[in-house]
C-alpha cells in the first residue's frame, strides 16, 4: 500500500503543477471571444451599460466626437465612432476586450480612454462590446468576425 500511496502522491503533485502551469500562461491568454450579437440578453444589458458608462464621450447612436481624427491642443484624440463609420471593427475582440479593460494608454498614449476593469466586469465589457457589434450592418459585422478570426490563428 506505501507503493500504491507513494504513486498517488506523486500522480497528484504532477497534476497540481501541470494546472498550475496552466493558471500562469493563463492571464497572456487573450480573453475568450463572448461578445455575441445575436445574443439579445447580452446585447440588452451591453445598452443599458453602453448608455450609463460609455455614452458620455462615444455617444448614444456611437456617431463619437467630433473630429475624431484630429488631435486636440493637447495631443489627445476625441472619442472615435463605434458604429461602422469608425474603426472599432478593425480590431479583434481580444482588442477590443482588453482596450476597454485597460484603457486606451497601452495602445496610444494620447488616449484618454479610461481603464473599465475597477467600474465593470469582465462579462459587462463583453455585453458592450455585443451591443456595439448589434448595431453593425452584416457586412461590418462579417469583416469584423474575420479579423478576429484571424487574430485567433496566430
Amino acid at each position: 500500500m506505501r507503493t500504491a500511496t507513494k504513486i498517488a502522491a506523486v500522480v497528484l503533485v504532477g497534476v497540481a503543477v501541470s494546472v498550475g502551469g496552466y493558471l500562469v500562461l493563463m492571464p497572456n491568454d487573450p480573453p475568450p471571444r463572448r461578445a455575441d450579437p445575436a445574443n439579445l440578453n447580452q446585447v440588452t444589458a451591453g445598452a443599458d451599460i453602453y448608455g450609463e458608462h460609455c455614452a458620455s464621450c462615444h455617444g448614444l447612436t456611437l456617431a463619437g466626437e467630433a473630429d475624431w481624427r484630429r488631435p486636440r491642443s493637447d495631443g489627445s484624440f476625441p472619442a472615435p465612432p463605434h458604429d461602422e463609420s469608425g474603426h472599432t471593427w478593425h480590431h479583434p475582440d481580444a482588442q477590443l476586450f482588453e482596450i476597454t479593460k485597460l484603457g486606451g494608454k497601452p495602445y496610444n498614449p494620447r488616449s484618454t480612454m479610461p481603464a473599465f476593469s475597477g467600474a465593470l466586469s469582465d462579462e459587462e465589457i463583453w455585453s458592450v462590446l455585443a451591443y456595439i457589434k448589434s448595431r453593425w450592418p452584416d457586412s461590418v459585422r462579417e469583416r469584423q468576425r474575420a479579423v478576429t478570426a484571424a487574430s485567433e490563428e496566430r
